[in-house]
């Protein structure tokens, strides 16, 4: 039976400095700021054990490994979701793997479709090839990952979504493109869309801005965190708001007609 769609959803992000490659490192600091966070979700950046690391053969945990382990406990202790992206192995391949973890110890899980070439991720990391939307307390939801956000068909809303969120290590000196483009998800799909960034510089040295964001289906800004620093930010996303929009201005009726081969 599908829930019928709560008025709110209460989300909140964790704009953090990884701890490069220790995953003990990370796992404690998120665990001190999601304790002190009531809300009903709360998403965490892309690779947050890690940073986003292309050595998957030191880093990779297994779908019953310690993170997914220490998801589990924390989402029933806060009575909350968490997601954020693992990297994963399974059958010999590596993914990286964006995890959601319900209160219950039920989980979902999306593999990144789109692997960023220009740094070799494709040479290391297997990528998914299924779109999923999950259903929380009656919202639908879209789960991306970094550079999924440069490709528009891939989050195209086929009247299946309420919320789009983007979980990334996206660097600081390409920060133009990832507000902008944030931004023309939510117009082009008449969704909620939440960008969720890390800062602090990586293990290679390049530096990230966070510039983690919430937006609602006019493209408009509900919640941004400060850049460049660590933050915590909540956000309550409201049916009604998303209703008027895509009631006032009913533009994805009007979509042209193609599938996703």
């Amino acid at each position: 039976m599908i829930a019928i769609m709560q008025d709110s959803l209460k989300v909140s992000w964790i704009q953090a400095p990884l701890v490069w490659e220790n995953a003990d490192g990370n796992r404690s600091f998120f665990e001190n700021e999601i304790s002190l966070i009531e809300t009903d979700v709360v998403l965490l950046p892309e690779m947050f054990t890690t940073g986003f690391s292309m050595n998957p053969s030191a880093l990779a945990e297994t779908m019953d490994g310690e993170t997914i382990q220490w998801m589990r406990r924390l989402a029933a202790q806060q009575n909350c979701a968490i997601a954020g992206s693992v990297i994963i192995r399974e059958d010999e391949q590596y993914f990286n793997r964006l995890v959601w973890m319900n209160p219950d110890g039920a989980y979902w899980t999306y593999d990144k479709r789109h692997l960023f070439s220009y740094a070799g991720e494709e040479k290391v990391y297997t990528a998914g090839n299924e779109r999923v939307v999950w259903n929380f307390k009656g919202w639908r939801i879209l789960p991306q990952v970094c550079f999924d956000l440069r490709f528009p068909v891939w989050a195209r809303n086929q009247n299946d979504y309420d919320l789009a969120f983007y979980v990334a290590n996206w660097p600081s000196k390409r920060s133009f493109p990832w507000k902008q483009l944030l931004v023309a998800r939510a117009i082009e799909n008449q969704a909620f869309v939440i960008g969720v960034n890390r800062v602090g510089d990586d293990g290679n040295g390049i530096a990230h801005s966070g510039d983690s964001l919430a937006l609602n289906a006019l493209g408009e800004t509900l919640e941004a965190s400060t850049p460049f620093q660590k933050s915590v930010d909540t956000v309550e996303l409201r049916k009604e708001d998303l209703e008027l929009v895509r009631n006032r201005f009913q533009f994805l009726q009007e979509q042209d007609d193609f599938k996703l081969l």
